[in-house]
């Protein structure tokens, strides 16, 4: 079939797509370099690609200013502090925060949910809820929690689609202590399946008694959020994965009402109004000022309210739409590749169809014999061909021992490791073990700049693997050295 045949066969099926066009036009405008490199990337999960007008912006203002560091009343510290303040508002803007939230610039999204863990009332009489399906930044707060001494649970998910249990799920909420606080935690998007959570959940679990901290980091960069429609008391954010440009900025955006909640355990330059050696005493700042540590980004702190202007040009609703029909039609075309034998090819991890999941989907491939076929190896032949996937648990190990059915016997098996217990040594281990279950998976995932030529390439790459044993497709090449230093990352 013609390149043009099948795409003409795909509108077809995703006219909305049609209603996107102008996409097409930004990407030979803004993301030129992805077709002059010949590069396919789909890897948006891990980090969105920035716009060349971004950049240009960004540069233009740092060329045309003087900025000094924001602490101060000079003229160049009070130009820096205007940018930092109006990209404060920016940000409580596009998310519709109103007068509600303060927002914490932070290094990163990890950087916004460790403050809510070290900073949130733990106690024995606590507890902290959190879906299987949690990034290990959000499973990190846990340790909080354990030293506090509070109850720490994970809801499961289902095996099939790998969502939220909901009777389950309403009677842990309804369990919540009456006499401490506790802490209720969630992805807006799962970045391991690409389901996308009830948000209704935050309503209800905060009408319980419950405070709730939104992770979005997966979500918003390809769906609108209102903070006056879901209003959870913590919500965090990294713009790098929204917008591509810049790295090193993130946020927690904090309920006023929540904030008097939070005791930080430290201060830093920046988080204190006064401080003295000789009486060991101190006072912080008010609002978010008590919480960011040290200096800000303050150079790159603007590029942010550039790189959300870049999306609201584009429309948020825009992106959404075609980042669906895009999934639809890979989850679709994926589902169709099976052996001569009519063994399935491709198992796929979260949801069949665009229902209620963004463009996230992973996956891994099993030969004719259906023998599972090295993830690693996949990520490394579709690199050699300019396809940038992604491979391992995605800092998602609840959501990865759903999806491959691991038991306690596994992970305890895996826990003989020590040391050495790491992703690459735990399939081996696995394997040795004939167990007939793995660890770690393929993902690819789709954004603003993507296109049906893509998502057609990632197919097109994978069709000649069918009906090849792993024996003939091979292992990865690189060494179990480098193995070792490849975090299993976003």
């Amino acid at each position: 079939m013609s390149a043009d045949a099948r795409f003409s066969r795909f509108l077809d099926r995703f006219p909305d797509y049609a209603a996107t066009g102008h996409l097409d036009e930004l990407r030979r405008r803004d993301y030129a370099r992805l077709d002059h490199a010949g590069q396919i990337y789909l890897d948006y999960t891990g980090a969105a690609l920035y716009g060349e007008s971004q950049v240009r912006q960004h540069l233009a203002l740092l060329e045309q200013g003087v900025f000094g560091n924001p602490h101060s009343a000079n003229p160049a510290s009070l130009s820096m502090t205007g940018h930092v303040e109006s990209t404060r508002r920016a940000v409580l803007d596009f998310f519709g925060a109103g007068d509600d939230y303060l927002l914490v610039f932070t290094p990163n999204a990890t950087g916004a949910l460790k403050l809510v863990g070290e900073s949130f009332p733990f106690s024995p009489a606590s507890r902290f809820l959190a879906t299987s399906d949690n990034h290990n930044s959000v499973n990190g707060i846990r340790e909080f929690a354990r030293r506090a001494g509070a109850g720490i649970t994970y809801c499961p998910l289902t095996e099939s689609e790998l969502r939220l249990d909901p009777l389950w799920l309403s009677a842990e909420l309804d369990r919540r202590p009456a006499a401490a606080e506790s802490l209720f935690a969630l992805p807006a998007q799962s970045n391991y399946s690409g389901v996308k959570h009830d948000l209704t959940w935050v309503t209800t679990a905060r009408r319980r008694g419950w405070r709730v901290l939104l992770d979005a980091a997966a979500f918003v960069p390809t769906n609108r959020l209102d903070l006056q429609r879901v209003a959870p008391d913590f919500l965090s954010i990294s713009f790098y994965k929204m917008f591509g440009y810049p790295a090193g900025v993130g946020a927690l955006l904090v309920r006023k009402e929540t904030l008097s909640l939070l005791d930080r355990p430290w201060f830093a330059g920046g988080t204190v109004n006064f401080t003295t050696v000789k009486r060991l005493s101190h006072v912080l700042s008010a609002g978010e000022a008590a919480f960011e540590d040290g200096t800000v980004n303050y150079l790159s702190i603007p590029a942010v309210r550039i790189g959300l202007e870049h999306l609201a040009a584009i429309g948020m609703e825009t992106i959404g739409t075609r980042v669906r029909c895009l999934s639809g039609w890979l989850l679709e075309d994926l589902h169709q590749l099976k052996h001569a034998n009519g063994k399935p090819f491709v198992k796929l991890h979260g949801p069949a169809t665009t229902e209620a999941r963004g463009g996230t989907i992973t996956f891994n491939l099993y030969d004719p014999f259906g023998a599972r076929i090295d993830y690693r190896r996949i990520e490394e032949l579709a690199g050699l061909t300019g396809i940038s996937l992604r491979t391992g648990c995605f800092c998602n190990p609840g959501a990865n021992e759903a999806a491959e059915g691991l038991t306690d016997e596994d992970i305890a098996l895996g826990q003989t490791l020590g040391n050495d217990w790491n992703l690459p040594n735990f399939v081996r281990l696995l394997e040795a073990n004939r167990l007939g279950r793995g660890s770690g998976a393929i993902r690819a995932s789709i954004g603003l700049a993507s296109n049906f030529t893509d998502v057609a390439r990632l197919v097109d790459f994978l069709r000649p693997l069918l009906d090849q044993p792993r024996a003939a497709i091979g292992q990865v090449s690189v060494s179990d050295d480098t193995c070792r230093v490849i975090r299993d990352s976003a």
